[in-house]
């Protein structure tokens, strides 16, 4: 019997096949990887919206404290939220000093002057004060003020511009006239304020000390300045615009300093027909560069009387402010508020019309001293606060005065 044999090798390879436990094992570990990556996505996602939160919430803070001015102490926020501290200056000057009165402290930590001249307030105290100085004092909002470093100040202006002329592309340049200076050296005083706060209030934690003391010595020092800066003297005090020297003639003829005032046409009162042509006539004697900016001053009984104006088409010559914090309208023009201006009487420059951020300087240093006083009038303490401050006319064309008088 015939056995036929084959080779194995000549046989086709047998295909392995996969084994159906090992494909699902392998399947289950790749949706276990899948879902695992998922997660950790899901989870950076939803840590990327916590920080994104909580950025958005400190941003907001940060605006909100930057909207007001922050002291000392802890700034307003949210419960729970950790305190902000103030500037170990600030602190040290109003814990160590206002309150308790531990000068050496406060002389190591600011470098202030000594006691016989008081210490300087910290910048962000006085920085508040000038803050409401400007929103208080009327005629320093719309002034020039200078800062120095020193007690005066001096300026050298010119009296009728920088002389020029015309030539050809070739021709000879002759010389020009030299131009006259005439220097300004506002007259400065020291301004003073001395309030009081017993010291029992002093001890108190619920007592804003800096609040209190800042807002006391704006007002105090707002109202000296706008009685200085409007018929201030000159002497140990600035000199206010209606104590410069006046004259009826225009521009080019009067001395330097000296400001143009117009008559009313009647001794103590507007003129009887068609009033309102007066004022017309004085925002018109300003030369056109100085009207852009300019604004009226007068106190509020000579406004009521100028409220009642009408042209003759019936329309009221003074407008309200149609915003929150614009002024009101006087012809177009702004109007400034100062009681300190004079009542309408007889020869009384009453409204004064011009841009006084061209015509009107204020200099004043920048640093305001601070000197504590529990003696003097005891259980009260004081606060002796003092600042040097001067002030005169700087363009003498830049302001025009509305004098009641027949001439």
């Amino acid at each position: 019997m015939d056995i036929t044999t084959t080779d194995a090798l000549s046989q086709p390879a047998m295909t392995p096949q996969p084994d159906p436990l090992e494909a699902s094992f392998e399947a289950v570990l790749r949706a276990d990887e899948h879902a695992a990556k998922i997660g950790g996505l899901r989870t950076d996602v939803d840590q990327l919206k916590t920080d994104v939160g909580g950025l958005r919430a400190r941003m907001d803070k940060v605006a909100a404290a930057a909207a007001r001015p922050v002291l000392a102490g802890a700034a307003a926020g949210e419960p729970g939220d950790a305190p902000v501290a103030a500037a170990p200056e600030v602190k040290s000057f109003i814990e160590g000093y206002l309150r308790r009165g531990r000068e050496t402290e406060v002389k190591a930590m600011s470098g202030a002057s000594g006691p016989e001249g008081g210490y300087a307030v910290p910048r962000q105290i006085d920085a508040l004060i000038g803050r409401s100085l400007l929103d208080i004092s009327p005629i320093r909002s719309i002034a020039t003020v200078v800062q120095t470093g020193t007690a005066g100040y001096r300026k050298l202006v010119t009296t009728g511009g920088t002389p020029s002329g015309w030539v050809g592309e070739t021709a000879a340049r002759p010389e020009t006239d030299t131009p006259d200076f005439a220097e300004i050296a506002p007259p400065t005083g020291e301004l003073y304020a001395n309030p009081a706060a017993s010291q029992a209030m002093l001890d108190d934690a619920a007592f804003d000390v800096q609040a209190w003391l800042a807002d006391e010595i704006a007002r105090e020092f707002a109202r000296a300045e706008g009685a200085a800066f409007v018929n201030g003297t000159g002497v140990n005090q600035p000199r206010g615009f209606l104590a410069a020297p006046v004259s009826d003639y225009p521009d080019d003829m009067r001395a330097f300093g000296e400001l143009q005032y117009f008559p009313s046409g009647s001794a103590g009162s507007f003129r009887t027909t068609n009033p309102e042509n007066t004022l017309v006539d004085l925002v018109h004697a300003l030369r056109p560069a100085y009207r852009q900016g300019a604004a009226f001053v007068l106190n509020s009984a000579t406004l009521a009387r100028i409220r009642k104006f009408k042209t003759a088409d019936g329309a009221f010559l003074w407008q309200p402010s149609l915003a929150a914090g614009r002024p009101d309208t006087l012809l177009g023009y702004p109007v400034v508020e100062a009681e300190d201006m004079p009542d309408i009487a007889a020869d009384a420059p009453a409204i004064a019309f011009g841009n006084f951020r061209e015509g009107y300087l204020i200099a004043e240093r920048t640093a305001t001293s601070i000197l504590r006083d529990p003696f003097t009038n005891k259980p009260f303490v004081h606060f002796y606060a003092t600042k040097r401050v001067g002030g005169q006319v700087m363009n003498a064309e830049a302001i025009k005065l509305l004098r009641f008088s027949a001439s």
